[in-house]
């Protein structure tokens, strides 16, 4: 080996030696990956639970008989199931059990929810073939034909806002993650900017010693890319760990709404994408900057 090849990687090490402050580029990398997929899975968890309430709600009314006379309102009441049975439209109509909605009521009204006596309107779970807005208002059409005490509540129109609170956390998660995805290239460049500042002496004389811009870059890079790639698995492992005890402490609750709120198998795909995705944007925001850089300094 020649002299000045053997001067050469002895520069080329010493770059890479004393490139301890771009290091720190392994902690930012992991807290910023930490805090990104965090964002990523509460988008990807409200979208789903988004979805999954879109299908559960799409096509389904209840109808409701409000009428003090328990006689006339069951009266009502069988000839609305009769006819609800009778559209082509309609896939199920099920009468709720009156023991059904006195379980309901229980929490507000206790033990009076059991009283016969009391004006509890008589409703019927309606599941529709089609699940359009014009296939629901022909039905609740001609059932208030059939008596006036008759209402029809659509579950999506009373569940929209909730729906709207899911679409607008997506659509927060998402902006998020870009901003982190900002703010992780912005750092890059600031480390490989000052790593270029510190290690200006170093890089002349490789210079001077044959090697070329892509060459330097190539170092530079190689230090950050390592650096991103053990903070990204890091960070990542601990937001993947958080994620899922997030997601058994939601599960136990017990509730339809929340216990929607959860990855499926395309989801956790997703995630474990991320770090690669920031070592390469981390790889490429480096090797961009450098280069540039060095054409004008150098």
């Amino acid at each position: 080996m020649s002299r000045a090849t053997k001067a050469r990687s002895s520069a080329e090490r010493r770059v890479l030696d004393e490139a301890g402050g771009l290091r720190a580029m392994t902690w930012v990398m992991a807290i910023m990956l930490f805090l990104t997929m965090l964002a990523a899975a509460l988008g990807l968890a409200t979208a789903g639970a988004a979805r999954l309430l879109d299908r559960q709600l799409a096509g389904r009314l209840t109808v409701q008989i409000v009428d003090g006379d328990p006689a006339q309102r069951d009266a009502v009441a069988a000839r609305a199931l009769a006819a609800l049975r009778a559209m082509p439209g309609v896939a199920t109509a099920t009468p709720v059990d009156r023991a059904d909605l006195t379980r309901l009521l229980q929490p507000w009204l206790g033990a009076d929810g059991a009283d016969p006596q009391l004006p509890v309107p008589a409703m019927i779970d309606v599941d529709l073939a089609d699940h359009g807005v014009a296939a629901a208002a022909r039905v609740a059409a001609t059932l208030r034909r059939l008596s006036p005490a008759l209402r029809v509540d659509r579950h999506e129109s009373w569940m929209s806002p909730v729906n709207d609170v899911m679409r607008t956390l997506t659509l927060l998660a998402l902006g998020l993650v870009l901003l982190m995805a900002s703010a992780t290239a912005a750092v890059v460049v600031l480390a490989a900017r000052a790593g270029l500042q510190t290690h200006h002496a170093t890089i002349a004389v490789m210079h001077m010693l044959g090697s070329t811009d892509l060459q330097v870059a190539r170092l530079f890079q190689r230090r950050i890319a390592l650096d991103a790639t053990i903070g990204g698995v890091g960070g990542g492992l601990a937001a993947l760990l958080v994620v899922a005890f997030i997601g058994t402490r939601l599960h136990g609750l017990g509730s339809d709404l929340l216990g929607g709120v959860t990855l499926d198998g395309v989801d956790w795909v997703l995630l474990a994408l991320l770090p690669v995705a920031f070592v390469v944007l981390a790889t490429l925001a480096a090797r961009v900057t450098i280069v540039r850089a060095l054409r004008h300094i150098l």
